[in-house]
């Protein structure tokens, strides 16, 4: 599980009793999530950033294989591309990242190998669990920007709008939705596992440039990082 101090960012204008209130929302949701044990085919630990006060959220599908051990999300390959991304087109490296972005994920322990190979995709039930931690986790940030990673996290926050849709429709938008009982703007990333060429082929190059150009120039990451 990844521990440091937050990152106070959440509105310096805030009044310091709602900065108190989101930070301790998040310790307890952290605490509960560190306790949890609801889903007997996930492979623990449980992995979780800090408690970054942030009004930018990222949501990405699960832990892979290896985030168990190092103890923090997008720890390994995937995340090494995803930072990537972030770095080359916004001039922002990892551990900043890391500090100003909160970082969760539909799932938050690895749900193991699927039978045809590759990481195997949380069940209905195990989505679910994860849920109520999230919905509290948005109650206490009240995100302005939602970067949704992978089409599980794509698909958790925008529903029947994307239902049918591929990437190629969605990436390079903004859009506004409903989330878990809060209204934000979502920009949507594909995954970056090294096992898929979609972001690395056209039309996928451009889209993804086009998002993360967005991203950029969203009032919520201008927030974040200045």
């Amino acid at each position: 599980m990844a521990r440091g101090s937050p990152c106070h960012l959440f509105d310096s204008r805030a009044k310091n009793a709602v900065v108190k209130r989101a930070l301790a929302l998040l310790n307890q949701v952290h605490a509960d999530l560190d306790a949890c044990t609801a889903c007997p085919n996930m492979i623990g630990p449980v992995v979780h950033g800090p408690p970054v006060l942030s009004h930018v959220f990222l949501l990405g599908q699960a832990p892979g294989p290896h985030e168990g051990k190092i103890g923090r999300p997008f720890a390994w390959t995937a995340g090494k591309t995803l930072f990537r991304w972030f770095e080359e087109s916004a001039g922002v490296p990892e551990e900043r990242f890391r500090e100003r972005v909160y970082m969760a994920a539909v799932a938050r322990c690895f749900p193991g190998k699927a039978k045809g190979g590759g990481d195997r995709r949380p069940d209905a039930n195990e989505i679910a669990a994860c849920k109520t931690f999230l919905s509290r986790e948005v109650d206490a940030l009240r995100p302005k920007l939602v970067l949704a990673v992978g089409t599980l996290a794509i698909t958790e926050i925008l529903g029947d709008r994307v239902k049918g849709r591929k990437l190629a429709a969605i990436v390079g938008k903004t859009m506004r939705a409903p989330w878990l009982g809060h209204e934000t703007d979502v920009i949507v990333l594909p995954h970056p596992s090294g096992a898929s060429p979609w972001h690395k082929l056209e039309p996928g190059k451009t889209l993804l440039a086009q998002a993360l150009k967005l991203v950029k120039e969203h009032p919520a990451w201008v927030e974040a990082f200045s």
